[in-house]
């Protein structure tokens, strides 16, 4: 009977998801931009390590070369994968983890991996342009253009109390 009357009180006071403001997903997105440059930076280092020793400082002739296409190409992809690996699996990159954040289905769910995926590739390869558009076409869910297309959202985590379980009373003996 009480099990009944759990699902029945579940159906007549529907959940609530709290959005992430746009400001708590930039910091997020800001944690997990420094995190991966800083690990694609020791990696860049660590293979140009051998192109040291084969070009001469007369060489360059003092031109800076700048960053190439392909850093930009490697660096999405690296992206890509980081954020799709994390979100599709608990939801939250460390940036998010850190902020108590979680990419989500519309249910509030962990969202399927192909939807992530969706989602992470408009946030890795063209940031910009998917994120002034989700401004200006702003919804209630407070989507970007990827997020909309992918059907995710960017959620605010509660914080657990202490005990897993709140209606526990302890008892001494």
């Amino acid at each position: 009977m009480s099990a009944m009357g759990e699902s029945s009180s579940n159906e007549a006071h529907p959940s609530e998801i709290i959005l992430a403001r746009w400001t708590e997903r930039f910091v997020a997105w800001l944690i997990d931009f420094v995190i991966v440059s800083i690990g694609l930076a020791i990696l860049f280092a660590l293979l140009s390590i051998p192109f040291w020793f084969y070009y001469s400082a007369e060489d360059v002739e003092g031109e800076s070369r700048g960053p190439q296409p392909s850093h930009y190409l490697i660096s999405s992809l690296v992206f890509f994968l980081y954020w799709t690996y994390f979100e599709s699996t608990t939801g939250q990159s460390l940036g998010k983890k850190v902020m108590n954040l979680k990419t989500t289905n519309l249910d509030g769910k962990v969202a399927e991996g192909k939807k992530v995926a969706l989602a992470a590739f408009g946030k890795a390869f063209l940031l910009p342009f998917d994120v002034i558009l989700g401004w200006i076409f702003t919804n209630e869910r407070r989507q970007r253009i990827f997020n909309r297309v992918s059907n995710t959202l960017v959620i605010k985590i509660k914080k657990e109390s202490g005990s897993p379980d709140r209606n526990i009373r302890y008892v001494k003996d």
